[in-house]
């Protein structure tokens, strides 16, 4: 049976439905505002999985029919997912995913499909109240609801999920999801807003999505509450336990107090080689040997999380030796890449990163057959993250989805220091090829950017540096971590990374795996964030703080030039034909955009001048008074026509041909002919009167 509730938030009326569409899934929702409608599936399988994490995957997908378009490319039908639609299904994933109970092994999926857009809503906020909907009445466990919601800025005002001529308006983008007790995620970029902005962003945040979560009780009840499906985390024998424990605590102490990664590592293997040789040594049964073996790396598992958090909150010691503040050591380098053009190696402790800038022309834009029409991107960041980084064997081929998202929030950090397109016409392409991670590369992406970019001589309006930090919270302690290692990542409690200059943020990005932080402990961490921000940013500018005076030697030399828009049609020629010519004769590159802005790209200054030169000629118009040398284009009886610029003629008059009396054209000219003429006069309609007989004594 169809039913429905409506809420309003930000003043713009949400209704979400159940009951009358995908009724065989274990939940579903239809989220609607305006012209906007997502419906959102959740099914989770009845039998465990043999994994040992929880398999939950969030597709979300765009239907070109959602907005009267027919999809471009051969085949006519929806491909792979962009990387903006991969991005929307992480933001649905990042809150619902701590909400499950742990343990939880069921294969769950959540898909979301857009079934009608207009472009005045964020859809990703429909698709997440969509997902929370469906999962909460449902009757598989998770302890919702979640919702998540868009917070920009406008003439001092925070909106919530503003429209997209507000968010022209907007000094930031932010999204925020949680529950009523607090957030769960972050997902944002700003225009270097201070620390203290920000909370209040969040605090808004907050507080207007708590309609959201009214609105899905409210659904849930009048649907009766279905019960959940009952659920109990495996509980691992007593006696085993206690056995595994005695014999391996003091092993993984021991292993987690050595600084280095990989010799931490290995001694937490030889650990675990160790524990399996005493302890499941006697055991014959194949299917009990199997149990044992999983709750032995479970046993294992809990024994580095409680004793490496132990050692911050009893002891004040992190596993590599640091306080709570202190930031690994940091090493720059640029300009190590000769043909790249621009280069930075930026290395913090054990994570490495190295990036590569290049410049290219309008030619190199990125076109993405969007859902709401082509997008054209001048800014591309990429992020690699290759197995050897972290010392395994993995297969290549495509980017995962977690490096999709950290190329994502390392762009959003940097987009906001670019140079306006007017005063640097590049297209721009920043890889980041991550070649030692342990902690942060997503962070370490941003400052080898901000590096690459100074060796390439892009005039940045400031330079960045992003910092990621960690929270270990049991009860009333709290630990706020700066600089966190990747084992600090996995056994803590949140990962909050924010990017930013000297003058404010410009991207962050958390998540929280616990029930909620509160305020306060945000506001902590984000002045920890500040001092450490600065502190790394302070370590970069010691080896380059300004942008380099010239670009690469082998990098395109654009110069750009201004036209009246009237005569575009003259530079470019019937069918192309004259901007053709000039690119054949030249070989540089020329992008003209509607307002006669004409860009001239080559690594060769003197063909660039000589395009140019071309260029002018075409474009120039007489000067009365002025000597040209013309070429006779056609004789009549009454003088003849003279060409003396490109698609340029006059008229010499028979009688300003010689100052003697010409009797016939023909006998003093012929057509072809390369003479001398001067300007006479230009009338209102743009026809010339040339001399020949003033330039003659």
């Amino acid at each position: 049976m169809k039913t429905t509730v409506t809420t309003s938030v930000g003043g713009k009326q949400i209704t979400i439905e159940t009951g009358r569409l995908a009724k065989q899934a274990d939940g579903s929702a239809l989220v609607t505002c305006g012209n906007n409608m997502v419906l959102v599936t959740a099914v989770s399988s009845k039998k465990t999985s043999e994994l040992d994490f929880f398999p939950l995957t969030v597709e979300y997908i765009e239907k070109f029919y959602a907005t009267g378009k027919i999809p471009g490319g051969y085949f006519k039908r929806e491909g792979k997912p962009t990387n903006d639609a991969i991005l929307t299904a992480r933001l649905i994933d990042r809150p619902i995913r701590p909400s499950f109970p742990e343990g939880y092994r069921h294969e769950t999926q959540v898909v979301a499909t857009v079934l009608s857009a207009d472009g005045a809503f964020p859809l990703e906020i429909l698709a997440s109240l969509g997902a929370s909907t469906a999962l909460h009445l449902s009757d598989i466990p998770f302890n919702g609801p979640t919702a998540a919601l868009q917070v920009g800025r406008v003439e001092g005002q925070f909106v919530a999920n503003p429209t997209p001529q507000q968010m022209e308006k907007s000094d930031m983008d932010i999204i925020v999801a949680g529950t009523r007790n607090g957030l769960l995620m972050v997902e944002g970029e700003t225009k270097f807003i201070s620390e203290a902005d920000v909370l209040a962003a969040l605090k808004f945040g907050h507080q207007a999505l708590i309609p959201f979560l009214n609105a899905q009780d409210e659904l849930r009840e009048k649907m009766g509450s279905k019960a959940k499906r009952p659920f109990a985390a495996p509980v691992i024998d007593a006696d085993f336990k206690t056995k595994a424990e005695a014999l391996l605590k003091p092993k993984i102490s021991a292993a987690l107090a050595i600084r280095e990664k990989q010799e931490r590592y290995a001694a937490s293997h030889q650990a675990q080689v160790e524990g399996e040789k005493v302890l499941l040594a006697e055991i014959a049964d194949k299917d009990l040997l199997k149990l044992r073996k999983k709750e032995l790396n479970a046993i294992i598992e809990d024994l580095k999380y409680n004793e490496a958090r132990s050692m911050i909150l009893d002891r004040a010691i992190r596993i590599d030796g640091r306080d709570v503040k202190t930031v690994r050591p940091i090493s720059n380098e640029v300009g190590i890449l000769p043909r790249a053009h621009g280069s930075g190696l930026f290395t913090r402790g054990e994570t490495q990163v190295l990036g590569t800038v290049t410049l290219g022309t309008g030619d190199d834009e990125q076109m993405i057959d969007a859902l709401l029409g082509t997008q054209k991107r001048r800014f591309m960041m990429h992020y690699n993250f290759p197995p050897y980084s972290v010392g395994e064997v993995g297969r290549f081929g495509g980017q995962g989805r977690r490096e999709i998202g950290h190329g994502n929030l390392a762009e959003r950090a940097l987009k906001a220091v670019l140079p306006d397109h007017e005063k640097f016409p590049y297209t721009l392409r920043i890889v980041a090829e991550v070649l030692e991670s342990n902690g942060s590369s997503s962070m370490g992406t941003v400052c080898s950017g901000t590096m690459a970019m100074l060796d390439a001589g892009v005039p940045l309006k400031a330079n960045v540096a992003g910092i990621a930090m960690g929270l270990i919270k049991e009860g009333d302690r709290v630990a706020v971590l700066t600089d966190i290692l990747g084992d600090e990542d996995h056994l803590g409690d949140m990962d909050f990374k924010v990017a930013g200059s000297n003058q404010g943020i410009t991207a962050l990005q958390m998540d929280i795996k616990i029930d909620s932080v509160s305020f306060d402990v945000m506001e902590q961490a984000l002045a920890q964030a500040k001092e450490g921000r600065a502190y790394i940013l302070n370590e970069m500018e010691k080896v380059m703080r300004t942008p380099r005076g010239q670009i690469s030697e082998y990098a395109p030399r654009i110069e750009t030039i201004k036209i009246r828009p009237d005569k575009i049609r003259e530079v470019i020629g019937s069918g192309g034909k004259v901007i053709r010519g000039i690119t054949e004769a030249t070989g540089v590159k020329i992008e003209i955009e509607d307002d006669g802005t004409i860009h001239v790209a080559s690594a060769d200054p003197e063909a660039t001048k000589k395009a140019i030169a071309m260029i002018n000629d075409i474009i120039a118009e007489a000067e009365v008074g002025k000597t040209y040398k013309g070429r006779v284009v056609k004789i009549a009886e009454f003088g003849a026509f003279v060409e003396i610029l490109p698609n340029t003629q006059g008229l010499l008059h028979i009688s300003e041909i010689a100052h003697e009396r010409v009797r016939l054209v023909t006998d003093v000219l012929k057509e072809g002919e390369i003479i001398d003429v001067k300007v006479l006069e230009v009338d209102r309609a743009g026809r010339i009167k040339l001399s020949r007989k003033a330039l003659v004594n």
